[in-house]
């Protein structure tokens, strides 16, 4: 089993699961680890789990040297791309995977994952058997309708979080007065806030420009802010409760 990114979060997460699984797991990171021709001629199974700005990269770099009979997969959040660059890269078998959670996650029990197949049912059949029997429930789909309902689950719900996080920065609220008059709800808020703006925002970032799906999103998203500035400027809160009404 080979993991290009094997260092980092999920490609950590995962190395774990597949040596857990019984597997002789090796690693390729930028400057360290097996090299990645090599890494693909004892591999039966390669994953890629490097960020996604230099996913196309990697995968066309080790997908020519896969051997036809391997599997290559990637992790990323985004499945249109590395599939389409994956089946291009290489003759071996090929399934897009998306894991529904995070590093910190202790196991695949009640998990959900993501798997967009590309070439070869043998390689689809072991991926989806093995997430499985470990607990995760597991979705297939294509990659453009992935990226679609990701617009929504992923983009939708980090577009929130940036609007709300750059909306208080220009209203410029004391944080330490605000978190003293907090409530679970912004709490909660905050939590997600402090992700997207966190050591790690270029992620999220991605997840909202690089999603073709995304421009439909967000023209959805200010529709909706708009008709709520009206209800608001009008004080008709009557109207608004009509509109939420029917929104649910």
């Amino acid at each position: 089993m080979g993991i290009v990114g094997g260092g980092g979060g999920m490609g950590r997460w995962f190395a774990r699961f597949f040596a857990g699984q019984g597997y002789a797991v090796h690693i390729s990171e930028r400057d360290s680890g097996t090299p990645l021709p090599e890494l693909a001629a004892v591999c039966p199974v390669v994953v890629v789990a490097v960020p996604m700005a230099v996913t196309t990269e990697v995968i066309r770099r080790v997908g020519p040297h896969l051997k036809p009979g391997a599997l290559l997969m990637d992790l990323t959040s985004l499945k249109e791309e590395p599939v389409r660059e994956m089946l291009a890269a290489t003759a071996a078998k090929v399934v897009g995977c998306h894991p529904l959670f995070g590093p910190d996650a202790a196991d695949l029990k009640g998990q959900n994952v993501v798997i967009c197949p590309g070439r070869g049912e043998s390689g689809k059949a072991w991926l989806r058997e093995i997430l499985e029997q470990s607990g995760a429930r597991v979705v297939e789909t294509t990659p453009e309708r992935h990226d679609r309902v990701m617009a929504v689950v992923q983009g939708l719900t980090h577009l929130n979080t940036m609007a709300m996080g750059l909306a208080m920065e220009t209203l410029g609220e004391d944080p330490e007065m605000l978190e003293r008059m907090s409530t679970p709800a912004f709490r909660t808020k905050r939590d997600m806030l402090e992700k997207v703006f966190g050591p790690s925002p270029r992620l999220y970032a991605e997840l909202v420009t690089k999603n073709p799906s995304a421009r439909a999103v967000i023209a959805a998203y200010e529709k909706a802010v708009a008709q709520l500035k009206r209800f608001v400027e009008e004080e008709d809160a009557e109207g608004l409760e009509e509109w939420l009404r029917r929104g649910v």
